[in-house]
């Protein structure tokens, strides 16, 4: 038996940032600049101090390490700490601070409030990070460090994942063309060759076929022909393949595309597309997993197409579950870096709440809360506005996790609410505009609306809020001030002006203290908290739910293609999953250009897609792209490498 987890150490390496230390610099340097002023401590170190077991971390190299699921047996599993979430408004296209908010609170409570606190945040996608949002490591002076390896390739999860979703597309379209040139017979015997003594056998994977098939025999030679031709078709429409090849990249011109027009393919064309990597369902399969075990059970079941009889067909149809496993093995275990004041960090599953989860996986947490203890913090990151990150954490993540969160923290900028307001169109590489570089507090007061929706929205799951409001230089005391009244009026318990950017976790730590409060009050009593709806709903009172009582909808359309999926997902045995929205997250409505917090909108459903593995069911609100676009002047232009020391340039 492993020994047990050393008792955990103040780590004495711990870096604060104050008013009075040497390494703050005014005006605050780029944020690549800031990461790399900082030695970051050996990982080994970061995880001593976190109290995981030597044994559980897995080194890559000096900076960033692995930590075995294994870990999770080393603590007492009654060990449950304070499980705070952080999302945001509903952001410009700048966004609005809330990975900096999530590294800077948790700067505030380990660096300078003295708590045990692990930060989980997403990997993030090499997408936007060579395009125009740039990486997610947080900014300024609250950030994750080496900013460089958290923003490119880090552990690998995501190139496993891509590398996992393609052997699937490569499966599935290789069966379809030998189902397709070879009889039954023939199809059989080369899925179940003999060996050089005459003996068949049949794979593990493939009695999970049979069993499915109700065959209950082990013994390819005594299957009849009708069993045989069962077995060994799947029978694909191919005008009903739902699964679709992914990459890293964002690339617009592969929204759509044929797939087998070499003349090798022998005329088997057929329109498919790609996707994000990080929206693979794969991806969503490890950010909801709880085991190994669980992990290969999920990526088996994952839904690639519909037969000519309406069955679904899986990935286990296809024999590649187990490969799949293999494949992702390592990934379930997740990344532990530090942020810039040296305070613990997991990173695991990835971004895009917008088209998919979007949230920091089950895992990471269940890790996190356990090692804190029960008076630590763990601090978990939902992807863009509350509306789809938050919702989809308490919808989708906290159902399956059977975790209740403390506490929600919602992170707002007084240039996002005169946005909403009715400010001029915000656009990312263009210059602000003089209304958000002046005081308006009529303009910011007429935005906070949304800020008031969300907040709404988070109690509504029974959540109590706190408020940060990230300080920007040219916000003045009556904009701030006007903000703050709007939160607490609308039944925040707090409301607090931050400025961990410019100053650190000192900068924070109002926060800090303002989320220890809500976190003790809200441990006093029995949880509060609950879902939007019963997953027994019909699929489309779910999403009728979530459009009405989250995004303020007065109802929903659907496309006649969203009709035969709903039915066809229904007939399946899938109604009873939750719903992953696909939707702007510029808007809580489908429309980007509709700010504020608009009503009476009809919610378009256009298409649906089911995510059996993943464990929710997609719907695609509007024209919603699953695989993003570069902009005229992407941020690649800025990244380069300095060739006498090695160090990355330009990357944000």
């Amino acid at each position: 038996a492993r020994s047990q987890t050393p008792t955990p150490i103040m780590p004495t390496y711990l870096r604060r940032f104050g008013k009075d230390a040497a390494q703050i610099v005014e005006p605050v340097p780029s944020d690549i600049d800031v990461a790399q002023a900082v030695e970051p401590a050996h990982i080994t170190q970061v995880a001593s101090a976190a109290g995981f077991h030597p044994d559980d971390v897995l080194q890559h190299g000096p900076h960033k390490a692995k930590i075995d699921i294994g870990a999770l047996k080393r603590f007492p599993a009654s060990n449950k700490g304070n499980y705070v979430v952080v999302a945001g408004i509903t952001p410009t296209p700048l966004g609005e601070g809330k990975s900096t908010t999530t590294v800077g609170l948790c700067q505030a409570l380990g660096a300078h409030l003295n708590k045990k606190v692990i930060t989980v945040v997403r990997q993030p996608s090499q997408g936007p990070t060579f395009g125009i949002k740039g990486g997610a490591a947080g900014g300024g002076y609250a950030q994750v460090i080496p900013m460089e390896e958290f923003n490119l390739h880090l552990t690998g999860d995501i190139h496993a994942i891509t590398a996992a979703n393609n052997l699937v597309s490569a499966a599935l379209d290789a069966r379809m063309f030998h189902e397709a040139t070879q009889k039954d017979e023939a199809l059989y015997n080369r899925l179940c060759p003999a060996d050089k003594d005459g003996n068949r056998r049949f794979s593990p994977v493939m009695l999970r076929r049979l069993k499915k098939l109700g065959i209950a025999k082990t013994d390819p030679n005594e299957l009849t022909p009708e069993e045989r031709t069962s077995f060994a078709r799947l029978d694909v429409d191919p005008e009903k393949v739902t699964w679709r090849r992914v990459l890293d990249t964002n690339d617009r011109f592969l929204r759509k595309i044929t797939v087998g027009q070499n003349p090798t393919e022998k005329g088997m064309e057929r329109v498919t597309g790609f996707d994000i990597a990080v929206a693979s369902e794969i991806m969503a399969v490890l950010a909801l997993t709880t085991s190994l075990a669980d992990m290969r059970e999920r990526l088996g079941r994952m839904v690639v197409a519909t037969d000519r009889s309406d069955n679904p067909v899986t990935t286990d149809d296809l024999g590649v579950g187990g490969a799949l496993t293999v494949m992702m093995k390592d990934t379930i275990h997740p990344t532990l870096m530090q942020t810039l004041e040296g305070t613990p960090v997991l990173v695991h599953a990835g971004p895009f709440a917008n088209i998919a989860h979007g949230n920091s996986s089950i895992v990471a947490d269940q890790i996190a809360l356990r090692a804190v203890g029960n008076d630590g913090y763990v601090v978990t990151e939902a992807g863009f506005g509350a509306d789809i990150g938050m919702e989809k954490f308490c919808n989708i993540k906290c159902r399956y996790s059977g975790i209740d969160p403390d506490c929600a923290v919602i992170v707002a900028t007084v240039r996002a609410l005169k946005m909403h307001g009715g400010g001029p169109p915000v656009v990312a590489g263009k210059p602000l505009d003089h209304a958000y570089k002046s005081e308006n507090v009529e303009l910011a007061s007429r935005g906070t609306c949304n800020l008031v929706r969300h907040i709404e929205n988070a109690r509504g799951f029974g959540i109590p809020v706190v408020v940060a409001l990230n300080r920007f230089a040219t916000d003045t005391e009556a904009e701030l001030a006007a903000v703050k009244a709007a939160a607490l009026a609308a039944g925040a318990s707090d409301c607090v002006v931050c400025e961990h950017h410019a100053k650190g976790g000192a900068g924070a730590a109002d926060l800090g203290n303002a989320v220890a409060r809500v976190c003790e009050e809200a441990r006093k009593g029995p949880s509060t908290f609950k879902f939007t709806y019963p997953v027994e709903q019909s699929l489309k009172e779910k999403i009728e739910a979530i459009a009405t009582k989250i995004y303020g909808a007065s109802g929903v359309s659907y496309s006649a293609l969203a009709e035969e999926k709903i039915a066809l997902f229904t007939k399946q045995g899938f109604g009873n999953l939750p719903i992953c929205m696909a939707k702007t997250q510029y808007s809580f409505s489908h429309d980007a250009t509709l700010k504020g917090a608009p009503v009476g909108f009809t919610l378009p459903v256009n298409d649906v897609r089911c995510s059996a593995g993943a464990g929710f069911i997609y719907p695609l609100i509007g024209d919603m792209p699953t695989i993003p676009g570069l902009p005229t002047r992407p941020a690649y232009y800025e990244i380069d490498i300095d060739m006498e020391t090695g160090k990355v340039l330009g990357l944000s």
